[in-house]
C-alpha cells in the first residue's frame, strides 16, 4: 500500500513550493502523457526508488486570523485522516508563532509520524537561529530552503524513515471497491442499500491500512471488500472549502482500492469535482465505473440517458471507455447491475494477455497503419508484450521509439480496447528500443 505524506503549516510558510518541488518532475511527465488536468494539491513523488503520494493540505485559505485558526484545524485533521506521515512546515524567518503552537497541540493528539521542517533557512545566521524550533517539543528538525532546494535530500531521507514497511501483502484475491463522489450524491445510501440491516452478513475486517475499514460484502453471489471512504464518517459542519476537503478525503480510499465506483447526481450532472475524482482514480491506475444516481428525479422529457452519457464521456476523454449506469438508490434500481459491472472491471484490470495472442492481433493493425515517418526515417514496430504490472501496461518494441507521438499511442490504445475487454480500465503504453 502506498505511503501518503501530508504537508501542514500556517499560510506563507512555503507549503506549495515544497509540494511543487516534491511532485514537479513526476507531474510534468505523467501529465504530458495522458493530458490529465494537473491537480494543485495532490501528486506523486519518488525518492530512492520509493514512490509515495503528497497532499498539500493548504486548500484555499482566505480571510482573517480567526479563519486561519479554523482552516489550520481542518488541514491538520485532513492530514491525520489521510496520511501516514505528516510534514509540518515552519518558517525560520518568523520563528515560532502562536499558530505553530496550536498546530503542535493538534499533532500531539494524533498518533502519527511527524517530520518538522524549518523552511527559508537561506543563510548561516538563520541556520543558527533555527535552534529555537527545538522548543516546539517535536524533537529534531530538518533545516532547508524550498526556493533554492538546499536540504531537500535530507528532508526526503527523513520522510522515508517514517514510511510503513512495504510488506509483500498476501491479499485475498477479492476485489476492493471504493465508493467515491461529491457530498450528498448518495454514497452512504448506496452502501446502506447494499449492506441493508443484516449486519451479520457483514464482517468488519480492520483493513491493511491503519484505520480505514474494509467491510466484507458477501451476498447475491458477490464477494468483495468495500473500502470505507470519508463520506461514511461523521460530517463536520464545514461548508467553505467542502469541495477541496471532500476530494482530498477520497485520496486514501482511491489508493487502497482496485475499482472506484464514482457516484454522480443525475440532477446536478457531471461537475468539475466529479472530474477531479475521476482523474484521481485514472492517475492511480484504478478501474472506474460511473453511477448516475437519482435518475428517478430527473425530468426525462428534456434529456435521454444517451445524451447524458455522451456528455459525460466528452468530459472524461481521452479515457472514456467506462461503464456508465443509471441508478436510483432510493428505488433500489440497478444496484446489483452496478456490482456486476464493478466486478467485470476488476476482472478486466487483472487480465493477462498471452504475448503470442497480442502480437497476432496487434501487428496487422500496425502494418496496416504504421507510425508516421519522422524526418524521412521509417519507424518499425516489430513486437509487443504485456508487462507484469498489477494494471494493464504494454511495451511496443521499435527501432526509433523516441519518434512515436501521442496520436499513434492513442491509435494503439483504441485497437487494444476494440480487440480485448478493457472497459473501465486505464491502459498504459510504453515504446522501447528493440
Amino acid at each position: 500500500m502506498g505511503n501518503i505524506v501530508a504537508i501542514v503549516g500556517r499560510p506563507n510558510v512555503g507549503k506549495s513550493t515544497i509540494f511543487n518541488r516534491l511532485t514537479e518532475s513526476r507531474q510534468a511527465i505523467t501529465d504530458a502523457e495522458s493530458g490529465v488536468t494537473r491537480d494543485r494539491h495532490y501528486g506523486k513523488s519518488e525518492w530512492n526508488g520509493r514512490e509515495f503520494s503528497v497532499i498539500d493540505t493548504g486548500g484555499y485559505v482566505h480571510g482573517s486570523d480567526d479563519i486561519f485558526e479554523s482552516e489550520i484545524r481542518k488541514q491538520v485533521q485532513l492530514a491525520i485522516d489521510e496520511a501516514n506521515v505528516i510534514l509540518f512546515l515552519v518558517d525560520a524567518k518568523s520563528g515560532i508563532t502562536d499558530l505553530d503552537q496550536s498546530v503542535v497541540k493538534l499533532l500531539r493528539k494524533a498518533n502519527k509520524s511527524v517530520v518538522l521542517a524549518v523552511n527559508k533557512v537561506d543563510n548561516t545566521r538563520l541556520l543558527e537561529e533555527a535552534v529555537e524550533f527545538h522548543n516546539l517539543g517535536l524533537g529534531d528538525y530538518i533545516p532547508f530552503s524550498s526556493i533554492s532546494g538546499s536540504g531537500t535530500g535530507e528532508l526526503l531521507d527523513e520522510l522515508l524513515k517514517h514510511f510503513d514497511e512495504e510488506k509483500e501483502i498476501i491479499e485475498e484475491d477479492i476485489p476492493k471497491f471504493a465508493v467515491i463522489g461529491r457530498p450528498n450524491v448518495g454514497k452512504s445510501s448506496f452502501i446502506n442499500a447494499l449492506i441493508g440491516k443484516e449486519q451479520n452478513i457483514v464482517t468488519d475486517i480492520a483493513g491493511t491500512t491503519r484505520d480505514s475499514l474494509n467491510t466484507r460484502f458477501n451476498k447475491f453471489g458477490f464477494d468483495f471488500n468495500l473500502v470505507d471512504t470519508a463520506g461514511v464518517r461523521k460530517k463536520n459542519k464545514v461548508h467553505e472549502n467542502l469541495e477541496f476537503y471532500s476530494v482530498m478525503r477520497s485520496v486514501r480510499a482511491i489508493e487502497h482500492s482496485d475499482v472506484c465506483i464514482l457516484i454522480i447526481d443525475a440532477v446536478s450532472g457531471f461537475e468539475s469535482q466529479d472530474q477531479r475524482l475521476f482523474h484521481l482514480a485514472d492517475r492511480n491506475k484504478k478501474g472506474v465505473i460511473i453511477l448516475v444516481n437519482k435518475w428517478d428525479l430527473k425530468d426525462k422529457s428534456t434529456e435521454t440517458s444517451n445524451l447524458v452519457e455522451e456528455s459525460i464521456r466528452k468530459k472524461i476523454a481521452p479515457f472514456s471507455d467506462v461503464p456508465i449506469i443509471f441508478i436510483s438508490v432510493l428505488e433500489k434500481q440497478r444496484l446489483l447491475k452496478s456490482l456486476e459491472n464493478a466486478i467485470e472491471v476488476f476482472k478486466n484490470r487483472s487480465q493477462k494477455i498471452k504475448t503470442s495472442v497480442l502480437n497476432d492481433v496487434m501487428l496487422p493493425h500496425i502494418e496496416n497503419i504504421p507510425p508516421p515517418a519522422v524526418k524521412g526515417k521509417y519507424i518499425r514496430i516489430k513486437f509487443c508484450t504485456q508487462l507484469p504490472t498489477p494494471t494493464p501496461t504494454f511495451a511496443f518494441f521499435a527501432n526509433l521509439p523516441q519518434y512515436i507521438k501521442e496520436p499513434y499511442k492513442r491509435y494503439l490504445e483504441n485497437k487494444l480496447r476494440e480487440n480485448f475487454e478493457f472497459s473501465g480500465v486505464p491502459i498504459h503504453i510504453y515504446f522501447r528500443k528493440k
